[in-house]
């Protein structure tokens, strides 16, 4: 992606720090990090365990508070030294999609019902939420698995029923963590591949913690968290 073609950002974050505990048992967690993501974007974050990666994700998807900082999601301040959204819950289930290394699908469930039950804690109709679940399925051509439980799934199959359930709301971020670390380098290929189709037709930011080095020529733009503190990585580095 050009980077001087890009748009308005829909996650900027300014100067955000995340610190544990208090005194000698203090861990900075994140240092004053600085990030923007924009839309129809793919940007990955890489890192040893225990950089900070997922504490920033989880901060971006408004599950943990930052010590300081600012942040601006899909051009709304939520943050500035304090929550000012007081519905996180909501912003959550209207703006951002969360995918995971491990599905998480409700196994009491077929792949349709998981799609659909995020929209109906939305207050959808079953109707209208069936409608938008088999919709997406058949995006991710995985539609003729719909009355399928979890466990007869395949990892691919799962995991894009997972993407459905995160772009169930049309959210314009959404937020993955290792979501190919379980796959083998074809499947996560295809998973890589749809979310930048989802990026690119859907307008939407996306963002990967990521440690699997198949999925590194998917991204626009890598970023490395050490030590809390984050860096743009090109194509010098490895």
């Amino acid at each position: 992606m050009n980077m001087s073609t890009l748009g308005t950002p829909l996650v900027t974050i300014s100067n955000l720090s995340k610190s544990f505990g208090q005194g000698d048992a203090r861990v900075d967690a994140l240092k004053q990090v600085t990030l923007q993501v924009y839309a129809g974007q793919v940007v990955g974050l890489l890192g040893p365990s225990g950089s900070g990666k997922s504490t920033l994700l989880n901060i971006i998807g408004c599950i943990l508070e930052p010590s300081s900082g600012r942040m601006e999601l899909d051009g709304q301040v939520v943050y500035d030294g304090k929550w000012l959204q007081g519905d996180l819950r909501r912003l959550r289930l209207d703006r951002i999609g969360f995918i995971f290394q491990f599905h998480n699908l409700l196994p009491f469930l077929n792949a349709i019902e998981n799609v659909a039950v995020v929209l109906e804690i939305a207050n959808t109709s079953a109707m209208l939420a069936r409608q938008r679940a088999l919709e997406l399925l058949s995006y991710l051509q995985v539609e003729h698995r719909c009355e399928t439980m979890p466990s007869r799934l395949s990892g691919g199959e799962a995991q894009r029923v997972a993407i459905a359930r995160a772009l169930a709301n049309r959210p314009h971020i959404i937020l993955a963590d290792e979501p190919t670390a379980a796959l083998d380098s074809e499947r996560a290929g295809v998973v890589m591949d749809l979310l930048r189709k989802v990026a690119a037709e859907q307008g939407a930011a996306v963002l990967v913690v990521t440690h699997d080095e198949k999925i590194f020529d998917r991204f626009d733009q890598i970023f490395y968290l050490r030590d809390g503190m984050l860096t743009e990585m090109d194509g010098t580095q490895e």
